[in-house]
């Protein structure tokens, strides 16, 4: 077990895909970094499952990129229907980036691909420590903590929040986390089935049902995939029998058979933003600064964007250069309500009951997607790339 100590340069607070990011890139630079998390092991589930092109780019430069695409799936084709009628087709093949594709991993292979990263670099995570109170004043911050040993403090120059929507250290911090929960609950299943359409697209279904969205995950058999489904009302751990019933309502001209579910929950999705991004020496990365529906599959990709920015960002303050910290809220905020507003406008839409405004709706994108240029846009939105 390793002893916390007393004090350290920055002090981060969750190791999920954000918090180990910053910590990579501070202890790259030579920073003194401590981070702690609530939970006794990392992401044993696939939870978060893609990683756009610019998140790759990002990630090339800590040399994780090439390792994370041994485990993954490329997929550059992102398809939306309604039922088995093709309403739009967005490749990723021609965007102007190394990484023209969407790779499906799962989050437990990706964080523990960073883990190792951060070791490397000579950094740990220590776990379970969960804070329970920050304190700051103008020289650092004081953060009480308990954990295998009972309770304990760290004193840190600077502190990182990256510990989820739920975040202590945004609360403490007394920064606003502004929005709003969809009536819809999620369906989150990872599965083996036999799916009618290639392994190497994305599929975005729209329903008066609701939403679903179904990605291959990389596996020997070829057989498995991650499905995400809204629902009214969700069973706490969705079985075999619910999301065959869930694939059969909304591509009912298909010959879709689920052989067995490897692993499912149910959620509920906000879509908030956090009033700022930081309170004097406490910023905020990942989840506690911005939670979103998970329609585009970028959520875990603009965390670890802002994160490596707040790493680098933090690491030069340090060093000495002029502080430029306030300009990780004026370049990250932006990029978050940008992903919010559009996961928020393409869920809502996906979701239209109504005949009338379905029909209005499928006109539209048809019409609209058959002009490369909206095509182009739509895939540097997804990939990201557009926050470059």
């Amino acid at each position: 077990m390793n002893t916390i100590p007393a004090a350290t340069t920055v002090a981060i607070v969750g190791a999920g895909p954000a918090g180990l990011t910053a910590g990579i890139a501070l202890a790259d630079a030579g920073i003194e970094v401590v981070l702690l998390d609530r939970l006794a092991e990392g992401a044993n589930t696939s939870r978060a499952v893609v990683v756009h092109a610019r998140t790759l780019e990002v990630l090339a430069d800590y040399g994780i990129a090439d390792q994370l695409i041994e485990h993954g799936i490329q997929t550059p084709n992102f398809v939306m229907r309604d039922g088995e009628h093709v309403l739009a087709r967005v490749s990723f093949s021609k965007l102007p980036t190394p990484y023209p594709y969407a790779l499906m991993i799962g989050q437990e292979s990706t964080e523990a691909i960073l883990l190792a990263r951060l070791e490397k670099a000579g950094a740990q995570v220590h776990r379970p420590y969960e804070v329970t109170c920050l304190t700051q004043d103008g020289s650092g911050v004081t953060l009480e903590y308990t954990g295998p040993e009972g309770t304990g403090s760290l004193r840190a120059d600077y502190v990182i929040g990256a510990d989820g929507m739920h975040s202590k250290v945004r609360e403490a911090a007394g920064i606003g986390f502004t929005g709003s929960t969809y009536q819809e609950s999620f369906v989150l299943a990872d599965i083996h089935m036999t799916w009618p359409d290639p392994r190497n697209e994305v599929s975005l279904s729209l329903s008066p049902e609701g939403v679903t969205v179904v990605a291959a995950l990389p596996d020997a058999t070829g057989t498995r995939y991650r499905v995400v489904a809204t629902i009214a009302e969700a069973p706490e751990k969705p079985s075999l029998e619910d999301v065959q019933a869930i694939l059969d309502q909304r591509r009912p001209d298909s010959n879709v058979k689920v052989h067995d579910v490897l692993w499912s929950s149910r959620f509920r999705v906000h879509h908030r933003l956090a009033d700022h991004y930081r309170a004097d020496r406490v910023f905020l990365a990942g989840d506690a600064a911005h939670v979103h529906s998970p329609a585009g599959g970028q959520g875990m990709n603009t965390g670890i964007q802002d994160a490596a920015l707040l790493g680098t960002l933090l690491a030069r303050t340090l060093h000495g250069a002029p502080d430029l910290l306030d300009t990780y809220e004026t370049t990250r905020r932006p990029v978050a309500a940008g992903v919010v507003k559009f996961t928020d406008r393409l869920t809502r839409m996906a979701t239209l009951r109504p005949r009338p405004a379905r029909l209005l709706r499928n006109l539209l994108i048809t019409t609209a997607t058959r002009i490369p240029a909206v095509r182009n846009t739509l895939a540097h939105q997804l990939s990201e790339l557009s926050t470059r």
